[in-house]
């Protein structure tokens, strides 16, 4: 990153993460669904020189806003929709799907006279052979307006971030707009537009645009290769809004933050690999809008919906990140380069049921290991000589501050990480917030759990749960005279003459 403003690490915006359930976020614009029909071609048709497709498979999934409500609610967020459908197969499909996704709230508005806006691939593999669109882009009638308004108004009190997803499908028309964005600001909600028309001026009282690289070369004629150009460009639609910040996705060149008064920020692309940018943009937009619901501030908050986007490209099709794949690739980016024994909950739930598989005995030990000393060291090696893969589990900064107090951990979850994962006795390290390992203890099933002697069985968090399936506890013997509490007071006694 560049530019003004404080760097956080990877390990602070982590944290941030984990405050995504508390982010509450009204959507309101174009709900599309996606239609795909897969099969196989052999033959041209004998009636035009076109191919055959033979469907074996058809699936359908969320697209336009409804993508930008599902992947709120992959990301931890709460998230209500508001938008159109028909009275047909479609619009019921769509509201089956978001049925299906907790942590979306449909406030969808049924149109008689207005089909579900649809789109159909039919597909050879993953070649596409042609798109059918059925849809209707004309503005909303008058009585479809009055409901979609009343929508709004109903769910406003409930969320603190709003986004309008403009697809350019009729239902972000001025009659909705303009009085959406009346409200919005009414009710001092942050609003972030991610914008289809050409003229920016029609998202005045925005808070945030986001325009990709094509939207905004077609609203200020600017083009975004270069820092400084996307600079100029993010500036000019700032004007257009009146808004307080706008954020440029500028593809494999990253991101150009650009706030009033303030020298812009360009964050570069954080993809890896990128196999199809089909619903990034919505990915992107939702992981901002979660972030600052979550409280993070918004340079980062566009950090954060840098590295969801960079996740959702790796991925084939319209794809959504999950909370846990973010943590997940935000720990990872910092201990790649030191162990690859540092995993998330759900990989060292795979590791585990494989290691379970070969008839491998698990074990399971946890604690904040803020400073390793030699009483950590004997637990560890005790734990280890009692079963066949260690799985270690550490206290997030988080979970520590509550166990110990504000001045504790001394060594934050990444650093604390890299010497726990460079342990001979451990086999796979994981971070859990929770105040107890409960959770990782159930989803891991372990067969072997490892606590200090200073601990009766009956005191050993989900001690019960690995009897229960057949497992045993292990009351590892203590370092008589180590402890980090004790080290710590030691460090904090000055030494007398």
């Amino acid at each position: 990153m560049t530019g003004n403003g404080q760097q956080h690490g990877d390990t602070e915006l982590a944290g941030i993460v984990r405050h995504f359930t508390q982010a509450r976020v009204l959507v309101v614009g174009d709900a599309i669904l996606d239609l795909y029909v897969v099969g196989a071609v052999s033959r041209l048709s004998p009636e035009a020189p076109i191919p055959v497709l033979r469907p074996d498979k058809r699936r359908s999934t969320l697209g336009g806003s409804a993508n930008v409500a599902l992947n709120i609610a992959t990301l931890g967020g709460h998230a209500i929709l508001v938008g159109v459908v028909g009275a047909d197969e479609a619009g019921a499909e769509m509201a089956r799907l978001l049925s299906l996704s907790p942590g979306t709230e449909s406030a969808l508005v049924v149109a008689a006279n207005r089909p579900t806006t649809a789109k159909t691939r039919f597909m050879a593999g993953s070649h596409q052979l042609l798109r059918l669109d059925e849809e209707v882009t004309t503005p909303l009638a008058p009585e479809t307006v009055a409901a979609v308004l009343a929508q709004i108004e109903a769910a406003l009190p409930r969320c603190d971030i709003v986004v309008l997803s403009d697809y350019a499908k009729g239902v972000l028309c001025d009659d909705v707009l303009q009085p959406a964005l009346a409200m919005a600001a009414a009710a001092g909600k942050t609003v972030i537009a991610d914008p289809k028309r050409a003229d920016f001026s029609a998202y005045r009282g925005a808070t945030i645009l986001t325009p990709n690289e094509h939207e905004v070369r077609a609203a200020t004629r600017i083009g975004v290769e270069h820092d400084a150009e996307a600079d100029r460009a993010g500036r000019e639609a700032l004007a257009a809004t009146g808004g307080q910040a706008v954020l440029v996705t500028r593809s494999a060149k990253g991101l150009t933050l650009v706030r009033k008064d303030m020298e812009a920020l360009h964050f570069p692309t954080r993809a890896r690999e990128v196999a199809d940018v089909s619903g990034a943009g919505d990915t992107l937009v939702a992981a901002l809008a979660v972030a600052l619901g979550a409280g993070a501030s918004l340079p980062d908050a566009a950090r954060l919906a840098n590295a969801t986007a960079g996740l959702s490209v790796a991925k084939q099709g319209t794809a959504t990140v999950a909370r846990h794949e973010l943590l997940g690739a935000l720990h990872m980016r910092d201990l790649a380069a030191t162990d690859s024994k540092v995993a998330t909950l759900e990989q060292a739930m795979t590791q585990c049921e494989a290691w379970h598989g070969m008839g491998l005995r698990v074990g399971f030990a946890n604690g904040c290991f803020d400073l390793i000393h030699p009483g950590h060291v004997r637990l560890l090696a005790q734990a280890r000589a009692a079963c066949d893969r260690l799985v270690v589990a550490l206290n997030t900064d988080a979970s520590v501050k509550r166990l110990k107090g504000p001045n504790r951990p001394l060594q934050n979850e990444t650093a604390r990480g890299i010497v726990m994962a460079s342990m001979a006795p451990v086999d796979l390290v994981i971070l859990f917030d929770e105040d107890t390992p409960l959770e990782a203890i159930q989803a891991l099933k372990p067969d072997v759990l490892v606590k200090g002697a200073d601990y009766t069985v009956e005191q050993v968090v989900g001690a019960d749960l690995v009897q229960g399936w057949g497992g045993r506890v292990v009351l590892a013997t203590l370092e008589e005279g180590h402890s980090t509490t004790g080290t710590i007071r030691r460090m904090a006694t000055p030494e007398r003459a």
